[in-house]
């Protein structure tokens, strides 16, 4: 088939995912972790002792309360429900399986919903994958990060690479779907020296990767030794061009990337990440997750506590940990669109974009900044969608600040 014909044929195939209602999901945050690594700004926290018992009741509360708080007609069946942290394989297995009795009670999974657990490769946490299995966790996504033990070491990771490989290979031997992930444009990196390393994940033939570049993020020692100086992380251009060398030898590889991170080959998609990406419906439930319900003009946004111990005395004293529910403005609708939506290779619907906020994306960022960013090779847009080329995504995060109004 020509290229022309086989690029025609992705095209179609985006434009009818961008354009189909997303599907609906569950986030189910775990807090706690062993240590804080350096770049990591997420609502994460390392505690002495951990009461797996009272946490179990307090998540199974709080989704109960998150289902019934949702706006009518919005709860329904669930394609995904993800465990994310903090550290998740850190929560005992009945856990897991507690809160997705939750939903099976209520009739609302089945066995063709996507259950993702996050993982940390390390041994002590690996002997629990076969009851995560059976507790009913379907795909499993393992925090390797790095393939150099230095490089480990630099990102305050507590595994060698030998223990992420074993963990890897013990992944595989239960489920049947196994991602990991990885951080790229690191102090002291090269294109060159990144192109071995991404060589040997390659190696190792994953269905699904999640490749990160290092980004600085407030509040975390990162951000404090760049400040300082004491940081300094490759260039625009050398990142650049690590972007591209990834794009490119995961596609001869197999693995096609549909968002500016995550990389699968043909039906390995995380169902999860792509709710948030198309700007779907999903219940958000434990310390400071958010959740997102509504399609159209009447979006409400959730917001749970985000200290584990004040979230966990409001579940235990009124059964929910919501903080604060509110109704999203037009620009915060269109913002959440945009920001979400150009990650993705298929873009943003043009039907979906002017249901969610009344206006089509060309009329919201104004024709002439559409036509420059477009002219400039960042951006394609057609009748049923706008998305970014690879040069549009290798700079994302600049080209929506330009983007937005």
């Amino acid at each position: 088939m020509p290229a022309s014909t086989v690029e025609s044929s992705r095209e179609h195939q985006g434009r009818s995912a961008a354009t189909a209602d997303p599907e609906f999901a569950v986030y189910v945050h775990w807090p706690f972790c062993v240590s804080k690594c350096p770049y990591c700004d997420f609502n994460s926290h390392v505690r002495d002792a951990i009461d797996q018992a009272r946490w179990s009741r307090a998540l199974v509360a709080d989704l109960g309360s998150a289902l019934d708080e949702a706006p009518a007609g919005v709860v329904r069946p669930v394609a995904s429900v993800f465990f994310g942290g903090g550290t998740p394989s850190l929560m005992v297995p009945e856990t897991v399986d507690s809160v997705l009795g939750v939903l099976s009670r209520r009739g609302l999974i089945d066995k063709g919903s996507e259950v993702t657990l996050e993982a940390n490769p390390s041994s002590a946490e690996a002997e629990r994958f076969a009851d995560y299995r059976a507790a009913g966790v379907n795909r499993l996504s393992v925090g390797v990060q790095a393939l150099d033990d230095e490089a480990l070491r630099f990102l305050g990771r507590t595994h060698d690479v030998a223990e992420a490989m074993e963990a890897v290979s013990a992944a595989r031997e239960v489920f049947d779907r196994v991602s990991f992930d990885l951080i790229y444009a690191r102090a002291g990196q090269t294109p060159q020296s990144w192109r071995g390393e991404l060589e040997r994940v390659l190696a190792l033939r994953p269905r699904h990767v999640s490749l990160y570049q290092l980004t600085i993020e407030r509040g975390t020692r990162f951000h404090e030794a760049h400040a300082r100086g004491d940081l300094v992380l490759p260039g625009e251009d050398d990142a650049a061009l690590m972007y591209e060398e990834t794009v490119t030898r995961c596609r001869a590889s197999g693995l096609e990337a549909y968002e500016v991170s995550n990389f699968a080959a043909p039906g390995e998609k995380c169902r999860h990440n792509l709710v948030y990406w198309r700007s779907g419906d999903w219940l958000g439930v434990g310390p400071g997750a958010h959740g997102r319900l509504g399609q159209g003009e009447g979006r409400t946004a959730t917001r749970r506590w985000r200290s584990p111990e004040k979230w966990l005395g409001a579940v235990e004293g009124s059964g929910s940990g919501l903080e604060a529910m509110e109704a999203l403005d037009m620009p915060t609708r269109a913002a959440e669109a945009l920001m979400m939506g150009l990650r993705l290779m298929e873009g943003v619907s043009v039907e979906r974009f002017e249901r969610m906020v009344g206006q089509t994306p060309e009329d919201y960022i104004g024709s002439d900044r559409l036509r420059r960013h477009v002219g400039g090779g960042f951006l394609k847009t057609s009748q049923e969608g706008m998305r970014t080329t690879l040069r549009g995504r290798a700079v994302l995060n600049t080209l929506l600040s330009e983007l937005l109004p």
